[in-house]
């Protein structure tokens, strides 16, 4: 009984709106070249707003996906408070179920034990701090690539007692490979960790503040030194990609429950979060800037459209035309000719896209030097995510909306009589 009775009134509706949109539709072509014009700005600010929202995205991807390469991973597992309070004393026993429940996570790539601690480290009549870092060598160089910064000497091996220097380290302490370090610190419950290591090799990291810091030695050399037999301060965890990162990190706070800490790089990177958010915030204004550009543009269109067609309108009310299927009409040339133009802009900016993201813009002269000193790739990456094209259409569409609220005061208050006697 209900689609019986639903028949008439969804074809009356269906009918009525096909005659808008065919009414609207030939409107918008009766002056080809005004609408023609109004959709070529509307195509060139999307495809503008496509690239720069792509350019963004794929900059702060890139950026996250080389910092947390260097040295933190995605995640990172800690015993509870480590974090606020970077003691060896909060180190913990990791077991073989802790490993196996990381490692069966989903979107788990790479894991690499890690036991860090302070300590001094000396050669002549030279002293300096440094930051110890016990690893497994194998799981490390997956994880971060620790064996292609290696400058001088090789890389660490399992079974090796010496270690490898920071590049700065290496030249402020004035050894090179083959020379022999003090190191002296705290190890587990205050026990005095005092050793002496062979320089191994040096590595380089383009961070400055990594680069005149690390100490790296085999993990089994490091729980010895530090008297913390089989205790880790961490577990770095690598994951297949960023936006995986909402999913692992509650996995794993499930799985691993209040014994232990998960933070992720927005934990412990918190100045990186800040940039990007700040550029972030700079970028939207630019988009707001664009959209303002489109919104004039089609607001332009609306207005002519309307004021010369005041007669029209004059006349059509005069022969009985409600007011309500006026505005309708223009409600609808306004959509149509934003989406025209919108559509027409991601279906132009989609190759463009999709060769930038294969071919990212090569960087040159300070900036590719500031990127490289950074340990940046010197290029200017794309992201190629649906949902950047989806918020450009969908801006588009609310801009239009936006636009043909003047058609509709327009229409609103018109009177039948004095529009007849325009023009």
């Amino acid at each position: 009984m209900g689609e019986s009775g639903d028949s008439p009134l969804r074809k009356k509706t269906l009918f009525i709106m096909g005659l808008y949109l065919k009414l609207a539709w030939r409107n918008i072509w009766r002056n080809k070249k005004r609408s023609l014009i109004s959709i070529a700005s509307v195509v060139f600010a999307v495809i503008i707003a496509l690239l720069t929202r792509s350019m963004q995205i794929g900059f702060y991807r890139h950026s996250i996906n080389n910092m947390v390469s260097f040295f933190t991973g995605y995640v990172q597992v800690h015993a509870p408070g480590y974090y606020e309070n970077q003691s060896i004393d909060r180190s913990y026993v990791a077991s073989d179920s802790l490993l196996r429940a990381i490692a069966k996570t989903e979107y788990v790539t790479q894991i690499a034990p890690r036991l860090e601690s302070f300590a001094l480290a000396s050669c002549g009549d030279v002293t300096d701090g440094v930051m110890v870092i016990g690893t497994d060598p194998v799981s490390e160089n997956l994880l971060t690539g620790l064996q292609e910064r290696v400058e001088k000497g090789r890389y660490l091996r399992s079974e090796d007692k010496g270690v490898l220097l920071a590049e700065g380290l290496a030249k402020h302490l004035r050894v090179g490979i083959g020379d022999t370090v003090i190191l002296l610190g705290q190890g587990y419950h205050a026990v005095t960790a005092a050793g002496k290591f062979v320089v191994l090799g040096t590595v380089k990291f383009p961070v400055p503040e990594l680069n005149s810091i690390m100490v790296f030695m085999a993990l089994s050399e490091a729980q010895y030194f530090f008297a913390a037999e089989d205790r880790l301060t961490s577990l770095a965890v690598m994951i297949e990609r960023e936006e995986r990162l909402p999913t692992v990190m509650s996995a794993l706070k499930d799985k691993l429950g209040e014994s232990y800490d998960v933070l992720s790089w927005r934990d412990m990177l918190p100045e990186l979060v800040e940039y990007i958010q700040t550029d972030n915030a700079s970028g939207i204004i630019m988009l707001i800037i664009i959209y303002m550009v489109i919104g004039f543009g089609i607001l332009g269109t609306i207005l002519m459209m309307t004021l010369e067609r005041t007669r029209e309108f004059g006349m059509l009310m005069a022969v009985g035309m409600k007011r309500g299927v006026l505005r309708g009409i223009m409600v609808v040339e306004s959509i149509l000719l934003s989406l025209v133009g919108a559509l027409a802009g991601v279906i132009a900016g989609i190759p463009i896209i999709l060769y930038l993201y294969y071919h990212p813009i090569v960087l040159g002269g300070e900036m590719a030097q500031s990127m490289l000193e950074w340990g940046f790739d010197p290029i200017m990456p794309f992201a190629t995510d649906p949902s950047i094209f989806l918020w450009q259409a969908l801006s588009v569409l609310v801009i239009a909306l936006i636009t043909s609220l003047y058609p509709l005061w327009r229409v609103s208050r018109l009177d039948p009589v004095t529009a007849l006697r325009t023009g």
